[in-house]
């Protein structure tokens, strides 16, 4: 077997920074390196003559995306020193001859990107034909969010496409590694290695995996287990910057401080202290659960003291949030358990039995549902309606690594003004 190409895409909008990216990537041991489509839009060709000057020997992709005039597109790309230019697969097949024959002209190859084409195994066989020399099986960055992937796509072209196939769409080192399994001659790498505080380990990581795919891990985890393990790793800002500054609720603070949680909703409504239905939601829910329970942001009175929080503990319930007052609070917090509450308050209310369990409810400003995702820390709350939860866990994951990034550029000296390039992209 030939060993696979690791292709790094440099999707970034500053040249700089891609350059500086870019370098790490090839100690790493990234084969060809990609102009990426927003590196493209925002720099222009100078971002493919800046890669070329610096990586004379490597392999440089531009990833035009090419819809239309086949011809000026990939000259461009070619003279600017693009060994690799992308098509949009679905262009029409008058674009795609008059790429291939500039490609021809210039002694480059053409590169087809599958995104949203509605038949890829049968548009793979056409754009063979027509003399494309590398079919890309790509998963957008807003599909992969919904669950989509590239290695679904690889395996329908696979058994019918005879030329070369990249594949790209949110890979890291076990994906890559997978790909590779299943006969991907290409893996191109984004996020998983540009916005790793260590670049080069990252890159280091995906050689390693996929020179030596066998020997990646292949655990196959339910879509819960990951949706809780992605937000388990990212925080409530990464979350509400990946939901456009929604979900979040309003006048929480953590009891225990820097404690974490994350589960899905038992909802409860209460009034007043009454202390019945909160209690009872202990018994309703199950290990790994989150109880959130609207007091009307009542806070002259506690539905919620040291003895549930231990009732709850013993459940496997992984926090509480109470849209009003806690009592026991010096008990509570010796337990590190994770409570998010309005108020402490000594007075305790009654088990009256009004109010009811898993109902939507209203907390902390946020309308919350039966199994919607809650993820809390010494930030907030947050809410993550249930149909979006792998999403946004993905869009949150993305939030985190790009502010890793930063933060390696920032611990090196630069300043966040100066990454981020902030008069240059100011709103006009």
């Amino acid at each position: 077997m030939t060993r696979p190409i690791l292709q790094v895409a440099l999707d970034l909008l500053e040249l700089p920074r891609a350059l500086a990216i870019a370098d790490e990537a090839v100690q790493g041991g990234a084969d060809w390196i990609e102009a990426g489509t927003p590196l493209i839009k925002s720099e222009g060709m100078e971002a493919v003559r800046a890669l070329r000057d610096r990586f004379p020997t490597h392999p440089i992709v531009a990833d035009m995306k090419i819809a239309d005039t086949g011809t000026i597109e990939v000259e461009m790309a070619a003279k600017a020193g693009a060994s690799i230019v992308c098509i949009l697969g679905d262009a029409d097949d008058v674009v795609i001859r008059e790429a291939v024959r500039a490609a021809r002209l210039y002694g480059i190859r053409l590169m087809a990107d599958l995104i949203n084409v509605v038949d890829p195994v049968g548009r793979s066989a056409e754009l063979a034909g027509l003399g494309v020399t590398i079919i890309n099986a790509h998963v957008g960055i807003d599909q992969q969010m919904i669950g989509r992937q590239s290695i679904d796509l690889l395996r329908q072209i696979r058994e019918t496409t005879t030329v070369q196939i990249a594949v790209a769409g949110g890979l890291d080192a076990v994906t890559a590694a997978e790909t590779v399994r299943h006969g991907a001659d290409i893996v191109i790498v984004g996020g998983g290695i540009i916005r790793s505080g260590d670049v080069t380990g990252a890159a280091t990581r995906v050689r390693a995996a996929i020179d030596n795919p066998d020997l990646a891990p292949k655990k196959k985890k339910s879509l819960d287990d990951e949706i809780r393990e992605i937000l388990m790793t990212v925080s409530a800002p990464n979350i509400t910057d990946a939901m456009h500054r929604k979900g979040s609720m309003v006048g929480l603070f953590s009891l225990c401080g820097d404690v974490k949680m994350v589960g899905k909703a038992v909802t409860v409504q209460t009034i007043a202290g009454d202390w019945a239905k909160p209690v009872e939601a202990i018994d309703h829910a199950e290990a790994g659960d989150v109880l959130v329970i609207n007091n009307d942001s009542c806070t002259h009175v506690a539905p919620w003291g040291e003895l549930a929080t231990r009732s709850a503990l013993n459940r496997g319930i992984t926090g509480v949030v109470i849209d009003g007052a806690v009592r026991d609070v010096d008990d509570i917090r010796k337990l590190r358990f994770p409570l998010f509450a309005k108020a402490t308050q000594p007075n305790a209310g009654e088990p009256k039995g009004l109010g009811e369990i898993n109902a939507e409810i209203l907390c902390g400003g946020q309308y919350v549902n039966p199994g919607d995702w809650i993820v809390g820390d010494e930030s907030g709350v947050v809410v993550i309606p249930a149909e979006r939860a792998y999403e946004v866990a993905r869009r949150a994951l993305e939030v985190k690594k790009t502010e890793e990034r930063i933060r390696a550029e920032i611990e090196r000296g630069a300043t966040l003004s100066s990454i981020s390039e902030l008069l240059k992209w100011e709103k006009k």
